[in-house]
């Protein structure tokens, strides 16, 4: 099964549909994939069966080919971090499923390994500088916030949300329907803006989250 988010090799889905058969009401069971820390350089995983109809309208639900696969659920803080990975099955040992993800932890300042926080000089990044001046930051000043650009690494750039942005309840809307609608229009060799704010700093918000 073939997604742009996710890959899964046939050999692989054979395992994953064997094991969701032994489970009970087995067909109203998605395959959940979730990051739930780090070691190192690399991601740690959790893979498990619960209904998909458990998934919330922001997680994504990959959906499976009829009678020949199994619903993936990948939940929403996990989906940036998984795209573009293959999940796979493996003889070694006594075999499992393995994840290869070409995406890395971030470091201290939120960038992946190797990107480069700070260095403007591609035309690339001066047009997405020019961007965020001209356009981002007049459109989110009414909520005391701005967006400053960080990094610029393999078609993505990667911004930081300040003042009211930062912590704030809406900045994943923001960023979604915004700053990265706004940045990719302009500048077509961006294929995604990542979002390195710590949003636990943020101590003023313009908008609240709900309580729950």
């Amino acid at each position: 099964m073939v997604d742009q988010l996710l890959t899964i090799t046939d050999e692989a889905m054979k395992m994953v549909q064997e094991a969701r058969n032994a489970e009970n009401d087995a067909d109203s069971l998605a395959l959940w994939i979730e990051i739930i820390g780090s070691r190192g350089n690399a991601y740690d995983y959790d893979l498990y069966f619960q209904s998909m109809e458990d998934a919330s309208p922001s997680d994504v639900l990959i959906s499976s080919d009829g009678s020949s696969g199994v619903p993936v659920v990948i939940p929403a803080p996990s989906v940036e971090l998984i795209r573009g990975s293959r999940l796979e099955w493996s003889d070694d040992g006594e075999g499992g499923l393995v994840m290869i993800n070409p995406n890395t932890p971030a470091g201290d300042n939120g960038l992946p390994e190797g990107v480069v926080e700070g260095d403007f000089s591609s035309p690339v990044a001066q047009r997405i500088l020019e961007v965020i001046d001209e356009d981002i930051n007049r459109a989110i000043a009414s909520h005391g916030g701005y967006a400053e650009l960080v990094a610029v690494g393999d078609g993505v750039a990667y911004v930081r949300m300040m003042g009211g942005c930062q912590g704030c309840g809406l900045a994943s809307v923001t960023l979604s329907q915004g700053i990265e609608v706004a940045i990719k229009n302009a500048v077509p060799e961006i294929r995604r803006v990542a979002d390195v704010t710590n949003h636990n700093a943020g101590t003023n918000p313009f908008y609240q989250a709900s309580a729950k």
